[in-house]
């Protein structure tokens, strides 16, 4: 079951001026089905989950005791109970980013952040998925996406099914449209700063077999 915060969509729709109708409705289970044969002929696995409590538990199963885990922002991931679980220590799991925010001298953690990208698993959400198969995040820095194309050794993606878009035009639009403008919301919310798109990366195929999941969660989740 997912877990609202100050920071999910439902709370920050009015000062983002977002259009949720069009852009965070859950579609059919035809939709669905459809777009996850579209995923899987691209090279990605894809694991279905109730709702959040069951994609945390997959996550717990997926990734192996005591493997090196960094995650990228994503409100999904706090609203699942993620978050919460690697940061709280009962994982077993090495948190990257426990590392990194424990490191106290700034140019060694950056220089932890631009490493932590080639984690052995590096878990985060994504803006968009096309019904044709291919996954879409935006970010500003790149810190969130530098993982997707190669550098991860694995890749788990946690999104929910009212990210699913007709297509790959429409998807990037949901981007631009949405998920931003609430990104962006949050971050003035949180840090007292806009914030912009800088990088984006368009999952389009993994040759790699086993390397890139995607865990498709059957509610709405982030944005």
């Amino acid at each position: 079951m997912k877990t609202s915060t100050p920071f999910s969509a439902v709370n920050l729709i009015r000062e983002a001026d977002v259009d949720a109708r069009t852009w965070n409705t859950l579609p059919s289970s035809d939709i669905v089905h459809l777009t996850i044969r579209a995923v899987e002929e691209r090279g990605i696995t894809v694991v279905m989950a109730a709702n959040g409590d069951d994609a945390l538990a997959v996550l717990k199963n997926l990734i192996p005791p005591g493997a090196e885990v960094m995650t990228g922002s994503s409100t999904t991931l706090i609203e699942i109970g993620f978050e919460e679980y690697i940061g709280g220590g009962r994982s077993g799991w090495k948190s990257l980013h426990s590392v990194i925010t424990s490191e106290n001298d700034e140019k060694k953690r950056a220089e932890l952040r631009r490493k932590s990208v080639t984690a052995d698993w590096f878990v985060s959400g994504a803006n968009a998925i096309a019904q044709t198969g291919e996954i879409v995040a935006c970010d500003a820095g790149g810190s969130r996406v530098g993982a997707w194309p190669f550098a991860a050794g694995h890749l788990i993606l946690v999104v929910g099914i009212n990210k699913i878009a007709p297509s790959l035009e429409l998807a990037m639009q949901r981007v631009y449209e949405y998920a931003f403008r609430l990104e962006n919301a949050r971050a003035q919310r949180a840090y007292g700063t806009p914030s912009s798109i800088g990088k984006c990366v368009i999952l389009a195929r993994e040759k790699i077999p086993g390397r890139v999941t995607l865990v498709l969660v059957n509610e709405a989740l982030g944005y």
